[in-house]
């Protein structure tokens, strides 16, 4: 895998990509949901890695019935995920020498999530990356949310890019949707899911890690050669 092009800006996701966050959300919804006598899996979990919470909240009343009292368990899986974050939060490898690379070359960036601002604005405090980011795209500043294009575009528009000249990293297969639907330059670094046949087709292929994408950046910039 190369780039076609050195990306004029990269736009990241940031469940799963920037923060190891995806293994404590499920951690706290299979917590919360026990409280209240249900049983949640990972296998239950993962279609809905990369939805915003009105997408989910659907999804939940469909798996266990109107009966599942949605909100309450809501409540509690937020209040048991803080409690992890505040000691469990942990970046995920390659961000910060990315972020360093990106700095060197001059290449401006933007966070496009399905996360609330206060979720973002905490994760990036609590290491130290506010400063990092010259845009962040969150839920409720775009219309539609992963798949649809919304987020990736509002990014591009924020930092005065064209889509196109514009790297995306994603590790979810919704985001993957969103950021080729939006005509970004589109890489998978995996999660907790595996490409498959169809987010193939839609990206420029899979990264074992931000370390990888690191790599593909110095190359497609001159720093290294393939």
């Amino acid at each position: 895998m190369k780039l076609p092009q050195s990306p004029r800006a990269v736009v990241f996701d940031m469940d799963g990509l920037l923060f190891d966050t995806e293994s404590l959300y499920i951690r706290s919804l299979i917590t919360a949901a026990a409280a209240y006598g249900y049983e949640m899996t990972w296998d239950l979990y993962r279609p809905m890695i990369g939805s915003p919470w009105h997408v989910n909240r659907h999804s939940l009343l469909l798996l266990y019935g109107s009966s599942f009292p949605v909100d309450d368990v809501r409540s509690l899986w937020l209040k048991h995920f803080s409690v992890l974050g505040e000691t469990e939060l942990a970046l995920k490898a390659g961000v910060s020498e990315l972020l360093d690379l990106l700095d060197e070359l001059d290449i401006p960036r933007a966070i496009a999530t399905s996360s609330f601002r206060q979720s973002v604005d905490h994760h990036l405090e609590a290491h130290g990356l506010t400063h990092r980011f010259h845009h962040i795209v969150a839920y409720g500043d775009y219309v539609e949310s992963k798949p649809a294009p919304d987020p990736f575009l509002t990014a591009a528009a924020r930092l005065g890019i064209e889509p196109s000249s514009c790297l995306a990293l994603e590790d979810s297969h919704n985001g993957i949707r969103s950021a080729s639907g939006a005509g970004m330059m589109t890489i998978m670094v995996p999660d907790q899911m595996e490409p498959n046949e169809e987010i193939l087709k839609l990206c420029l292929g899979s990264a074992s890690s931000l370390h990888e994408v690191h790599r593909l950046i110095a190359v497609a910039n001159g720093r290294l050669s393939i």
